[in-house]
């Protein structure tokens, strides 16, 4: 690891995002306050982070050439996914000439799709995972169905936000469902995932980070997701002793296998004190942007401490927190906001909006937070914020 802050030091610590979403964002504004110089770069101009950036590029990051450019030109300290879609062949081939990759090339790598993360967690290291099969075509998608049995879950091996995803509930749905998930994939028509539906009492994101003095756990996240894309979160998720400690083994150990420092979204579903695991992503995760109002260390504030060799005190809790997504829906450009003043009268609440230069179908524009005495308050709160806000689109 790294020592960046020393007396040797000669100039600014610098840090290059690839990816520039409202993640990102808050991940730039937490490293500037450390005084770490920030690249954010994205495959469109105008995205989130770059408003607030020192510097930012616009490129395909799944192209070899252009990515390599961008990384030789300004040889950042530290390489910092923000999305899956990179060319991560390219990012083990820079960590081997000694640069850095947050958290590892290898975790870039083999979580860019559901299937390295999955054959790791279910073949490698025997975590409790749905029945679930990879397939090509629609024969052998077919074939899968029949298999891993109805209900079940589709979605592409590289997609976000829900896209391409459908639950099977009936054989008249195989079909459509094959023709949905490949016109939701990330890289267009391709491999899917076939996946056992888990009937779960709940479902938590359980964010792991991993540092320099070992491995922290925030309180355990619980959330609510609509065609695979996260709606509401909340923290602390109750649950048993029993299934809190399985759910901190089971990361810890897929944590440890994908190595290096930072925080990691580990999901699972629940069910009495049976846990499931079922996805990661090796970086902040959607669901934690509750920690903006629940902790004193919000995911990113405590994912750029980790990056950067910084110690992790003790995690102190502000109460019951909740937050929930404000939606657009259309096309159009510069989305703008009315009644943020009305949603912002209660005690305990605020309001982040993405700044997203464009909308084109359903997108997340921003996110309410909320604090209170219960959870069901806070969730109250923050539905009603979301409810109160109106998204206005400019169709010019």
């Amino acid at each position: 690891m790294h020592q960046f802050f020393n007396s040797n030091r000669t100039a600014p610590i610098k840090i290059m995002l690839l990816g520039a979403g409202e993640l990102g964002k808050e991940v730039v504004i937490e490293a500037q306050r450390l005084g770490v110089h920030t690249i954010a770069v994205d495959r469109y101009a105008n995205a989130p982070a770059m408003h607030v950036a020192d510097e930012f590029k616009v490129i395909d990051m799944t192209d070899e050439h252009q990515l390599s450019q961008v990384i030789e030109q300004h040889k950042p300290d530290l390489l910092v996914p923000e999305i899956e879609a990179i060319n991560t062949a390219l990012l083990l081939d820079f960590e081997r000439q000694g640069y850095t990759v947050v958290p590892s090339a290898n975790a870039a790598h083999l979580t860019m799709d559901r299937e390295g993360i999955r054959l790791l967690a279910a073949t490698e290291l025997d975590l409790h995972c749905s029945p679930f099969e990879f397939v090509d075509d629609y024969q052998s998608f077919v074939q899968a169905v029949e298999k891993v049995g109805i209900p079940c879950v589709v979605k592409p091996v590289m997609s976000s936000s829900g896209k391409g995803q459908t639950t099977i509930k009936n054989p008249e749905d195989i079909e459509a469902a094959w023709n949905y998930s490949q016109s939701g994939g990330r890289t267009g028509a391709g491999r899917v995932i076939v996946e056992g539906f888990i009937k779960f009492d709940y479902e938590i994101t359980l964010l792991t980070v991993r540092h320099i003095e070992g491995t922290t756990f925030c309180e355990p996240i619980g959330h609510r997701q609509e065609h695979g894309d996260y709606q509401e979160s909340w923290q602390p998720q109750p649950m048993t002793d029993t299934s809190l400690a399985k759910a901190k083994e089971m990361a810890k150990k897929v944590t440890d296998a994908l190595g290096g420092y930072g925080v990691f979204g580990v999901e699972f579903f629940v069910r009495g004190d049976e846990v499931i695991f079922s996805e990661l992503s090796p970086r902040p995760h959607d669901t934690g942007m509750v920690t903006m109002i629940s902790q004193d260390l919000s995911q990113f504030a405590l994912h750029v401490r980790a990056i950067l060799g910084l110690p992790i005190p003790t995690i102190q809790q502000n109460g019951p927190s909740a937050s929930h997504v404000i939606m657009g829906e259309g096309e159009g450009t510069t989305p703008t906001f009315s009644q943020v003043d009305q949603a912002l009268t209660q005690k305990g609440t605020q309001i982040r909006l993405f700044g997203k230069p464009e909308i084109n179908g359903k997108r997340r524009l921003g996110v309410c937070l909320a604090t209170a005495r219960s959870l069901n308050a806070a969730r109250k709160k923050v539905t009603d914020m979301a409810n109160t806000i109106k998204v206005h689109i400019n169709h010019e």
